[in-house]
């Protein structure tokens, strides 16, 4: 039996989750599929950028992370027992009318994950656990995937959101070119500490033995551990081999490692595929591209994917032209390239410090086929609009549409997609009509009707 979708997703994962809801909203009909029997409950990646935190404003999730998130607390270095630093990897940063989530928060992956679904199944969506997809072809028309339990399922659209180890990536064999550090591992636990306060970052430093650091989990009563390993060390991944490493490199009496909740080995690796679309197949997140765990980008520019996929995919299956899927690859992979070399850097020079390059606002997609006079991100703030009252910029933007800002607005938006069109007290930028995009970047910036029609027929 074949069953039928838009748009099938590989992978329930951050990047997965977020195109699934963001596609859901817009009244796509979309499958997506995990092969893993249960949902993760591992920290993994446990910090949210700023850019990322607009995006769950958006998809209407915000209030509820920032529930359960804390800033990252001050770092507490020690040599042996010996304290030796003390200060914060992020400068602390008021919000303001531009920029309402200025922090990098923490927030367990695990967390993140429980929060995408309970929104997906609140727009009709559910991620089906145990799921595997075993093969799949395309065609014109759409890609056939074959799933373990049997069935066939035929897509207009596949994305693979599916990790680095991407059977989806594989089976197209799209390059994945870097470098994995097979002598820079890592090992990690979720942990319940004994004795331990959770106002720092605890970091040890035992020389010849190693680093152990432990970050008190946003919203839990758990530790992160993170321990990095001598080349050729096999750990214990056990309750009692946690203990034995954390005893060894600490060398704390009166605290002990009690539970061992999540474990996992970490290899750094470095890579960005060759490509980020076969034909009708997309590829997303770590699935296309795998960084360090420095700087905390890896999670959010995966989520970072999918909100800029979602929309185009969205308007290409409600009659757009197909060359909008295009701009996909074209605006995200330069920004992966340039996070890889961030988080790389960050890594080699083993930088505690965060500034606002990581936050992701100042992503821009300036110089691409989708960007005439615009292409950056629309900061909030609010907007005095012509018949005298005043709005919050990102109340504007929130949702599905595009947000056209001009002093005669009605006219410009026939046969064009959704817009909401605003007329503003004063004009917005340098130009007299500026349309901002689904995604919250400025589309386009002018003073001619004409080319504002031009555009808005392309997408």
């Amino acid at each position: 039996m074949t069953e039928k979708t838009n748009v099938l997703i590989v992978g329930g994962g951050p990047t997965g989750l977020t195109l699934a809801v963001d596609l859901a909203r817009r009244g796509v009909d979309c499958r997506i599929v995990e092969q893993a029997p249960e949902p993760s409950g591992g920290s993994k990646g446990k910090g949210l950028q700023p850019r990322t935190q607009e995006i769950f404003d958006d998809l209407g999730v915000i209030d509820r992370v920032l529930a359960a998130t804390t800033l990252y607390p001050p770092l507490r270095v020690r040599i042996g027992r010996v304290p030796v630093y003390q200060g914060r990897m992020h400068k602390l940063t008021a919000p303001t009318d531009a920029v309402p989530y200025p922090m990098v928060m923490m927030h367990p992956q695990w967390r993140t994950e429980a929060v995408l679904r309970e929104r997906l199944a609140e727009l009709g969506g559910k991620v089906e656990q145990g799921v595997t997809l075993t093969g799949f072809e395309q065609d014109a028309g759409g890609v056939t995937a074959r799933l373990g339990t049997g069935m066939s399922l035929r897509a207009d659209y596949l994305v693979a959101a599916d990790g680095g180890k991407s059977f989806v990536r594989k089976a197209l064999g799209i390059g994945f070119a870097g470098e994995t550090r097979d002598e820079e591992r890592m090992v990690l636990g979720d942990v319940r500490v004994e004795g331990l306060g959770r106002e720092h970052i605890h970091v040890w430093f035992r020389p010849g033995k190693g680093m152990v650091v432990l970050y008190p989990m946003a919203g839990t009563d758990t530790f992160q551990l993170l321990a990095p390993l001598k080349p050729g060390v096999v750990p214990d991944q056990t309750l009692s081999g946690f203990q034995r490493l954390f005893a060894e490199r600490s060398m704390l009496r009166g605290v002990r490692i009690t539970e061992l909740l999540w474990s996992s080995l970490y290899r750094v690796n470095i890579r960005l595929a060759d490509s980020y679309r076969s034909g009708r197949v997309f590829l997303a997140g770590d699935a296309v591209h795998v960084h360090s765990p420095a700087g905390g980008q890896g999670l959010n520019t995966g989520v970072q994917d999918a909100y800029n996929l979602g929309w185009k995919l969205a308007r290409v299956l409600a009659g757009a032209p197909e060359a909008l899927l295009d701009t996909y690859e074209e605006e995200r992979r330069p920004v992966a390239a340039r996070v890889l070399g961030l988080s790389t850097d960050l890594h080699d020079k083993k930088s505690y410090k965060r500034d606002e390059e990581t936050h992701q606002l100042l992503v821009s997609y300036r110089g691409g086929s989708l960007a005439r006079r615009g292409g950056d991100r629309v900061p909030d703030g609010r907007v005095r609009l012509a018949d005298g009252s005043e709005a919050r910029m990102f109340d504007l933007l929130r949702g599905t549409h595009f947000t056209l800002l001009s002093p005669d607005p009605a006219p410009l938006v026939v046969n064009g997609p959704e817009v909401r069109a605003y007329e503003p007290a004063e004009p917005y930028g340098d130009a007299r009509h500026t349309l901002i995009r689904p995604d919250g970047y400025v589309g386009i910036s002018t003073s001619s009707a004409e080319e504002l029609a031009d555009y808005l027929a392309m997408v």
